[in-house]
């Protein structure tokens, strides 16, 4: 898990003052790991610890503590006391900001404590300058560490439909994910777009290709099998990482004759997976997506994570 230091911009802007309270380390077992992080606020909160007893008394002390500036180190038994099985124990950092100090935290690695930094701290510092490498997240000496999170991994979404409105919700919340949505006007998307998604309304689709990482993923599925096709020789033209089109056999079938007759050898064309899914999971577009993150979740986007048959 890294810090995400966008999302705690973002919430301090739109609930000024934020508690961040973060898993800080486990010892035995518990529901989340080291790094993962809850927001809370006056009146809400976002993200989760695991839920649960230890997440209810937490958001409710953090409530109690929303003063910038504050940072706190709490230990917690998961024992039958609290009400959760889970046998183990778990420190937890809860710190305040507003959206000065949130934009005034680094980029790369936030490291923060309370008194004199400890030489372990300074240790890691230079190692960090001198190696680059980011630590793992830790509660060192009392100060917490944590890599800030860099989307990683690009996924365009090309299509606002229910498919590509399914996919975004829940390819969204998946770590170190960067989703570019494309369609053909701003029209064609929700007016409630989750945090991070960059929409990109374009009335020639497939004139945007060439502006994707050449590592991207590319979720093809469109309201015209036109535009799809069009998106699908500029994806091979271009270069990708991963393409899934969305379609049955009949559709691939021609799809895979037309590329051909645009040029395309038969092992390029191969390297689109069509159709996309599950097809133990079903047709409906949530079942769809649900397949797809499937793979996304599991760092990889091997074709048999993606198959389905779509009318």
């Amino acid at each position: 898990m890294s810090f995400d230091r966008e999302a705690l911009i973002d919430a301090c802007r739109n609930h000024r003052i934020v508690a961040r309270v973060v898993v800080a380390a486990v010892r035995g077992s518990a529901p989340r790991e080291v790094g993962a992080a809850m927001l809370v606020w006056r009146e809400g909160q976002s993200g989760t610890i695991g839920g649960g007893r230890l997440e209810f008394d937490l958001t409710h002390a953090a409530r109690k503590t929303l003063a910038v500036g504050h940072f706190g180190v709490t230990r917690h038994a998961l024992g039958p006391d609290m009400g959760q099985c889970c046998g183990g124990s778990v420190d937890i950092v809860t710190e305040v900001f507003d959206a000065s100090s949130a934009q005034a935290l680094p980029q790369d690695v936030v490291i923060r404590g309370q008194g004199v930094e400890p030489l372990s701290i300074a240790g890691l510092r230079k190692r960090i300058r001198n190696s680059g490498e980011m630590p793992e997240p830790q509660l060192l000496a009392g100060w917490m560490v944590e890599p800030v999170s860099r989307a990683s991994r690009p996924v365009w979404i090309w299509g606002a439909g229910h498919v590509g409105r399914a996919l975004v919700g829940v390819l969204a919340p998946l770590p170190d994910t960067a989703i570019t949505w494309l369609d053909t006007s701003a029209e064609r998307f929700p007016s409630d777009v989750p945090q991070g998604v960059t929409l990109v309304p374009a009335a020639h689709l497939a004139g945007v290709v060439p502006y994707a990482p050449p590592q991207a993923s590319h979720l093809v599925l469109t309201y015209s099998h036109r535009l799809d096709l069009d998106i699908c020789h500029a994806l091979l033209t271009h270069g990708f990482g991963f393409a899934g089109l969305i379609g049955s056999a009949t559709k691939w079938a021609r799809f895979r004759k037309r590329l051909g007759e645009l040029g395309h050898g038969a092992q390029m064309i191969d390297r689109i997976t069509c159709p996309i899914g599950r097809p133990e999971l079903g047709k409906h577009p949530q079942q769809i997506a649900i397949g797809v993150a499937v793979g996304m979740a599991g760092c990889t986007m091997a074709p048999t994570l993606f198959k389905e048959s779509q009318a």
